[in-house]
């Protein structure tokens, strides 16, 4: 039986090695810039997706993913524009829409979009009062995303959203936030009970003014009042007779 040369065994050994770093395989949402002795190849260097044929030891290919990438801003210290110090985290969106500038431009893309995320977080946030991030958040968002995606455009890199995550405040301005809001709520309800008193004084002026123009009106009123007291559970019942029940037999009696 004729044996394989350990000569043929290793040459079969580099043929397959050296096969399988030729081929790579890029999925849908991978992109490969590939250099040839240091250069871009053709096309900008971007290959991809599906199959991808490299010249071994020639041929250097850098694989970037175009997924939507979330990334956390870790809690920056803040001073706001009046004076008060509070601790704020965020997150970015952003993906990659240039393979070639995120990896020709940049040295690290991820690191490089990270750090620029918290320079500006301090920057603009700096830049605005307590109230304003409390009350204006959406906005900030909006001011944060347009200015990291202008800084980020060169590298190849698209900023779709930024969301401040927390704002954390010291003790005292949590207790004095607290007090503020228990002395607005408590002015808001006494303005709610000021107008219903005035409504409600108003009303018995129109019907005082009613009662009499219309003296019948009032002894009406009169009448339904004993009514009222009458269904009450009262052995005894002590009551006034207004004049006006007796005008009219006092009338008659002059008359006659």
């Amino acid at each position: 039986m004729q044996t394989i040369p350990v000569f043929s065994i290793v040459v079969i050994i580099l043929a397959v090695i050296i096969l399988m770093n030729a081929i790579r395989v890029l999925r849908e949402y991978e992109r490969g810039v590939v250099f040839r002795l240091g250069r871009l190849i053709g096309n900008g260097g971007v290959k991809g997706p599906g199959i991808i044929l490299l010249i071994p030891i020639i041929d250097k290919m850098v694989k970037v993913s175009l997924r939507t990438v979330v990334m956390d801003v870790p809690p920056q210290d803040v001073i706001t524009q009046d004076n008060v110090s509070i601790k704020v985290n965020a997150v970015v969106y952003f993906r990659v829409i240039e393979p070639k500038n995120a990896i020709v431009q940049v040295e690290n893309y991820l690191q490089a979009t990270s750090q620029l995320s918290q320079t500006t977080l301090r920057s603009v946030l700096g830049q605005s009062e307590l109230d304003d991030l409390l009350s204006q958040r959406e906005k900030i968002n909006q001011k944060l995303q347009q200015i990291i995606d202008a800084h980020t455009e060169s590298w190849g890199i698209k900023v779709s959203n930024v969301e401040v995550k927390q704002i954390d405040l010291p003790q005292e301005m949590q207790r004095a936030m607290a007090k503020q809001a228990e002395a607005e709520r408590e002015r808001r309800s006494k303005v709610i009970a000021a107008e219903g008193e005035y409504q409600a004084s108003q009303r018995l002026a129109d019907a005082s003014k009613i009662l009499s123009e219309q003296p019948s009106a009032l002894t009406l009123r009169y009448l339904q009042t004993l009514r009222e007291i009458a269904t009450e559970k009262n052995s005894t019942t002590i009551f006034p007779i207004p004049i006006e029940l007796l005008k009219v037999f006092l009338d008659t009696k002059k008359n006659d």
